[in-house]
């Protein structure tokens, strides 16, 4: 059976610690979705290792590692990835594989994405997405207009060719003739043809035959629910499904192979890029949490937008993935400051609403309300247990699962792997 970690906010949450931490039970750790626009750092022995393609579970040697259908996949950024793992002694042969059926993340796809973004920030800034760059949006827009290039397209390589020069010219037609060396990429994709051939297998039979062994799977969700396409803040959203449901298009299981859904949420709320964000806070007092939350994106080095932790997104996130349990991060975050705030419901014209609006306008319009603790005004570097938080701590925690419904197994108070309390 399977479990899977999804994002429960805007991502950055912090679901490459908790992988790293439960991998270590299970025996296939898997990927679903996006590219490498999903960077997860994990802090072990006091050094941290960033990825972005790769999951994080490639940490625990016992576990073989599995980037499904679903994703996009830039090969240049996955081998950088690989010689990364070998230059810091992880062994990774044979326990790391890529569907033969994900799509790749070609340079072009890069390009126009930039050119996109720019083409959106000169019309007006308010309606520049804020994306990576990284091509993860074009290269699923190929991907669903059926002109996208698979792994294993590779494999046949003059017939690759014809459909690279294809892609490039509809791009050209779309954005402009710019620059672009076809023949430097041919050269260079032929050699990453080979170089790729023991990475590939059918992930779809790998994992299937993987359950039928009775090995269990960890499903390590990228981005996070509020970015989902269908149910995120459209159109500030990534370009794939980001929550439980990607799980099994993005895999090719089924869904009651799914047996436990971990609900990653940070202790307050970030968001990289454009996009509504109910509860942000500015000034002095977001970049105070930014400076101590190292609020900067992984993939991007972009500071994050800050804010305080809001109830109504996570009732929203925790029905559409049906959370068995919660994992609290950066709570340590909270050590300094005086006053913590959550929102707790949003009022539309005066009147509390039930569900998060589907509407940018609706929500616009909204105001929050919020309730307000005492903080703890003291490190929790020393708990080990979840008995030895401060009681302001313990308050927090009780009244997220309150306002929630949902339990927190986990919480966590400090950047290393051992900084993780289960309750």
């Amino acid at each position: 059976m399977a479990s899977i970690i999804i994002g429960s906010q805007w991502g950055d949450e912090g679901k490459g610690k908790l992988v790293d931490i439960l991998s270590q039970e299970f025996d296939v750790v898997a990927r679903c979705q996006g590219g490498a626009n999903a960077g997860h750092t994990i802090v072990v022995d006091g050094k941290k290792i960033a990825l972005h393609l790769i999951p994080s579970g490639i940490l625990n040697e016992r576990a073989t590692c599995i980037l499904g259908n679903g994703l996009v996949i830039h090969l240049p950024t996955f081998f950088k990835e690989v010689e990364g793992l070998k230059a810091k002694g992880i062994k990774y042969e044979n326990r790391l594989f890529i569907s033969d059926r994900a799509h790749l993340v070609m340079d072009v796809h890069q390009i126009v994405d930039a050119m996109k973004e720019q083409e959106l920030q000169n019309g007006s800034s308010n309606d520049s997405i804020g994306t990576t760059k990284k091509g993860i949006g074009p290269a699923y827009s190929s991907k669903a207009s059926r002109g996208g290039l698979r792994v294993c397209d590779l494999f046949h390589f003059e017939q690759f060719k014809k459909n690279y020069a294809r892609l490039v010219e509809n791009k050209k037609k779309r954005f402009g003739n710019f620059e672009y060396d076809m023949e430097e990429e041919f050269k260079r994709y032929e050699k990453f043809a080979e170089m790729i051939k023991p990475f590939v297998v059918d992930t779809v039979y790998f994992i299937n035959n993987a359950f039928k062994e009775g090995k269990k799977v960890l499903i390590e969700g990228a981005q996070s629910t509020m970015l989902d396409l269908d149910f995120g803040t459209y159109p500030y959203v990534t370009s794939s499904a980001s929550s439980v449901g990607g799980a099994c298009t993005g895999l090719g299981i089924a869904p009651n192979k799914i047996v436990n859904q971990i609900g990653v949420v940070k202790a307050y709320t970030t968001r990289v890029g454009a996009g509504p964000f109910p509860t942000e806070l500015h000034g002095d007092e977001a970049e105070a949490l930014r400076k101590e939350g190292g609020e900067y994106g992984t993939t991007t080095g972009r500071p994050r937008r800050i804010g305080w932790l809001d109830i109504v997104v996570l009732r929203y996130t925790g029905l559409i993935n049906d959370f068995t349990e919660l994992n609290l991060t950066k709570l340590d975050v909270l050590s300094n400051t005086d006053e913590i705030k959550i929102g707790v419901d949003y009022k539309y014209n005066g009147e509390i609403i039930k569900s998060f609006p589907s509407s940018l306008e609706v929500l616009s319009q909204c105001e929050v309300v919020y309730e307000t603790f005492k903080g703890w005004k003291t490190s929790l570097a020393h708990c080990k247990t979840y008995e030895e938080l401060p009681s302001e701590a313990k308050t927090y925690i009780s009244r997220i699962e309150e306002l929630t419904g949902r339990r927190i197994k986990w919480i966590g108070v400090g950047q290393d792997r051992s900084s993780m309390i289960t309750k």
